[in-house]
């Protein structure tokens, strides 16, 4: 009885450590409202929780250390798809294509929802994303939106991004097809 007390004891205790871990990483965005965590619904499933664990810990990594980062979680057959750009398909191109210094640009992003598959071996987080940079003369400039992230359970255990997907907001209203005044 005491054996079965310790165990779901540990149990309840990591999940409750990976929970705020997850919490901790998933910070507002400057200027945005801090939404209600879905970590913090007690009938949160443990394949969430894992998820927006995963999701904390590569957002915190690339905050760190860049497009090096970036690279770094992705699989061998994974697939990047950046608006309005080509299909970046493999770690090779990923890595050549994920080379920013993070003292230049600074990506992101605040994960709004997590769902892990049946199988529990892939599943998907999926937020909003920030961009932040200088132009050349000097300015800031901001890229934002949506992006899904792919993840998938590797044979040695670890979990990894297969595919990585992004979509620019929309232009402001009114902002678009102006026609300039002569």
């Amino acid at each position: 009885m005491r054996r079965g007390f310790l165990c779901a004891f540990g149990l309840i205790t990591i999940t409750a450590c990976v929970a705020a871990n997850a919490a901790w990483g998933q910070l507002p965005m400057p200027g945005q409202q801090e939404a209600p965590n879905p970590l913090m619904d007690p009938t949160a499933k443990p394949g969430k929780v894992l998820l927006f664990d995963l999701d904390a810990r590569f957002a915190k990594d690339v905050r760190e250390r860049g497009g090096a980062a970036f690279a770094d979680w992705f699989s061998q057959d994974a697939v990047a798809l950046n608006n309005g750009q080509a299909p970046v398909s493999g770690l090779v191109a990923i890595v050549k294509s994920a080379n920013w210094d993070p003292k230049v640009y600074q990506l992101t992003w605040t994960t709004t929802d997590a769902q892990m598959g049946p199988s529990g071996d892939m599943g998907y987080t999926w937020g909003h994303f920030e961009g932040h940079s200088k132009d050349a003369a000097g300015n800031p400039v901001l890229t934002s939106g949506r992006y899904i992230t792919m993840w998938r359970k590797e044979k040695d255990g670890s979990w990894k991004v297969v595919l990585d997907a992004g979509a620019n907001e929309p232009a402001a209203a009114g902002d678009c097809c102006k026609v300039p005044n002569s």
